[in-house]
């Protein structure tokens, strides 16, 4: 499939890319707007975004590489005391 750098070169029906990486963030083709659990919403017109998954950004719901400073254990779920 190939990558297209925005809505305006995405022919039209085209799907668009997410990639999933294992413990790292979502990157998403954009540009885009995320609907945030209390309703707001935020945007952002880059190529390409990288979305948190693991809620420990400082810029949630944008991923900050915050996942790669994992305290010991597993790492599943949320940071605490942030």
């Amino acid at each position: 499939m190939p990558n297209f750098p925005s809505d305006a070169a995405r022919p039209p029906g085209a799907p668009r890319r997410i990639k999933v990486q294992r413990r790292g963030p979502l990157l998403v083709e954009g540009p885009v707007e995320v609907e945030l659990e209390d309703g707001t919403t935020v945007s952002s017109d880059r190529f390409r975004v990288a979305l948190c998954t693991c809620r420990r950004s400082r810029r949630y719901p944008w991923c900050d590489t915050s996942h790669r400073a994992r305290s010991s254990g597993t790492g599943d779920g949320p940071a605490t005391g942030q």
